[in-house]
């Protein structure tokens, strides 16, 4: 059946000063689209979206929304009005909808985001619950499609399964900007590649990331070959040429004129073939010390809240410790302890005589605006000295893939991916013991992110990783350290094993909840009219949510599904949704019996 066509671009360009982004794309975008947008650093993906989003207009070509179609847009850094609350910033959102709406959509909003009332002011939230708040915010206005640019930026780990959830069953069609791999290949169910490397400048299949990575492999490969059989043609063309091809008959004028062509073509496919790429190598010490760092009994509180308690942490040349938790949890704190930046209340660290210690801040606070890249990338000269022999700034640079008229500019000026590879050149230069990275992936591109990963693996020293890029952490782990936000730390062989441990930990809480929970309540007294009408449901709204959850596990456990792929990953999605409205409808529960208590 044909879906119906949403929004679309015909032939846009766009360029900044002599720079083009991109040139002539013709895409549309339907009904039911679950789209992932991906492509290197510089390529426009951020650009595309805000024309798609008619925040900003082509230079040429045209932009198309059918008519009555909305269009909702998540920026990558969501900003909201100071003075505010989160629930103002959600009505807001909501001048369009009938008035005896609003509220519905606004509790609903805020439940889906998980926020507890909607009187938090928006000064207090940190990065992860702005961004919860701004794509809740966008889903409330109910567009027909939803643009987002790196809607995983600043989510811990439960806040980027949370969005996969939301995303796969409450949003009607989306197209997401994003480098988190795993979260493309659970959400996307469409791919688009914006890069130069493809003809027209734009790749799209359907499917998931991973299928569309091997297509993509496929159809380069048949550029490759394509691009071989030219070149033999041109060459065969240019040996004519240089015999002293003349022009006197009407078909040896149009052969000349058929060699200029294909010699044009070639240059052209051989210019967009030229895969750029970082070349990020990080240069171990060589330290032959069994152990680098030990930690013992670290205990940590700030602010009154315990962070870490009793924690036990030896690190070897080729440990790769990997730390997770939430938001707020301690992770950065845990590193500075680990850098020596920050002492433990308690226990101790013990590092090996002269140890070597580079640190990649989060914040990037190491990066003065006003710099220019050239100082930034060589602070003594117009050479920096790496593995032992010197290396020309412009070199140096185009290492990193900035340009030569790029070291001119301040840093400030740089984007985030390109402010992120400044400070890796940083770390590049100096031999080390132990690497401490904090939240180092934010603003790369995929290709960046596979050859730093190539290097994470191949350092032979020690290495602590804060990310909450999960193929990051599963690829490049040999422990992992999850915190819990309340002072507990566990040790987890790899990523899949605390995966595996995270979900039977909420089967378990939910389960115990269901025993406990009373079937019997008093009518309350001071619940006001819409959680009135919310309690007196609620118990039957429970038990419709676990028949719904009992009939998702069967649809998975169905045989006659076991072979098909997408059918099996659609299933899954939909069990954990309902296993997450379930909890919903359980946490919800309690909140207003503990209204009603208060109140008897």
């Amino acid at each position: 059946m044909a879906r119906a066509l949403l929004l679309s671009c015909e032939a846009i360009s766009k360029a900044y000063g002599s720079r083009s982004l991109f040139d002539s794309l013709t895409f549309g975008l339907f009904e039911g689209d679950h789209a992932g947008l991906v492509g290197p650093n510089g390529s426009g993906k951020s650009t595309l979206l805000r024309i798609l989003a008619g925040l900003e207009t082509p230079d040429r070509g045209t932009r198309s929304v059918r008519g009555g179609v909305r269009v909702g847009y998540v920026e990558q850094d969501p900003v909201f009005p100071s003075g505010g609350t989160v629930e103002d910033a959600v009505r807001a959102a909501l001048v369009d909808a009938d008035e005896s709406d609003r509220p519905g959509r606004i509790a609903l909003a805020l439940g889906r985001a998980g926020f507890a009332g909607g009187r938090e002011p928006l000064e207090a939230l940190s990065g992860g619950w702005k961004k919860r708040l701004a794509i809740a915010r966008a889903l409330a206005a109910e567009p027909d499609i939803v643009l987002m640019d790196e809607p995983t930026n600043h989510l811990d780990v439960d806040g980027i399964l949370w969005l996969e959830t939301l995303l796969t069953t409450e949003a009607r069609a989306f197209v997401a900007v994003s480098h988190d791999r795993y979260f493309l290949e659970h959400v996307a169910t469409r791919m688009l590649e914006l890069d130069r490397v493809h003809p027209g400048g734009l790749f799209e299949t359907d499917g998931r990331y991973s299928e569309f990575l091997a297509r993509r492999d496929e159809r380069l490969k048949g550029q490759t070959a394509y691009e071989e059989s030219l070149a033999n043609t041109v060459r065969r063309e240019i040996e004519w040429l240089r015999r002293g091809a003349k022009a006197r008959s009407t078909k040896a004028k149009g052969r000349i004129k058929e060699a200029g062509r294909l010699i044009e073509e070639l240059e052209d496919a051989r210019a967009r073939s030229t895969a750029r790429t970082v070349d990020i190598d990080f240069t171990s010490s060589q330290r032959r010390t069994k152990k680098l760092l030990v930690a013992r009994g670290l205990t940590k509180s700030l602010g009154g809240r315990r962070l870490v308690t009793d924690l036990d942490l030896t690190i070897t040349p080729g440990t790769r410790v990997g730390v997770i938790g939430p938001n707020g949890s301690g992770k950065t704190t845990l590193l500075e302890m680990l850098a020596g930046t920050l002492p433990p209340d308690a226990g101790e660290i013990e590092r090996a005589d002269g140890l070597r210690t580079i640190r990649f801040e989060q914040q990037r606070t190491g990066l003065d605006p006003d710099i220019l890249l050239r100082r930034a990338l060589a602070p003594e000269g117009d050479a920096v000295t790496f593995q032992g022999r010197s290396v020309h700034v412009a070199s140096w640079a185009k290492r990193f893939l900035f340009r030569p008229e790029q070291l001119e500019l301040p840093v400030g000026r740089l984007s985030g991916g390109e402010q992120a590879r400044v400070l890796i050149a940083r770390l590049m230069r100096e031999p080390a013991d132990l690497l401490i990275l904090d939240e180092p992936t934010n603003d790369l591109d995929i290709p960046t992110l596979e050859v730093l990963e190539d290097s994470l693996e191949e350092f032979a020293g020690g290495l602590v990783l804060v990310t909450h890029d999960r193929f990051l952490l599963d690829r490049v782990s040999t422990v992992v350290i999850a915190l819990d936000g309340e002072g507990g730390a566990e040790t987890f062989a790899d990523f899949a094993q605390w995966e595996a441990s995270r979900v039977k930990r909420r089967s378990a809480a939910r389960d115990t909840t269901a025993a406990t929970a009373p079937r019997e309540r008093s009518r309350p007294r001071r619940l006001g009219y819409h959680e009135q009408r919310e309690w007196d449901g609620m118990e039957q709204a429970i038990l419709d949510a676990e028949r719904a959850l009992e009939a998702c596990q069967r649809a998975v456990e169905d045989p006659a599904i076991a072979s098909d792929a997408v059918a099996l990953q659609e299933r899954y999605a939909a069990l954990e949704a309902a296993r997450v409205e379930v909890d919903r409808l359980y946490a919800r529960w309690a909140e207003l019996e503990e209204k009603v208590r208060g109140s008897a």
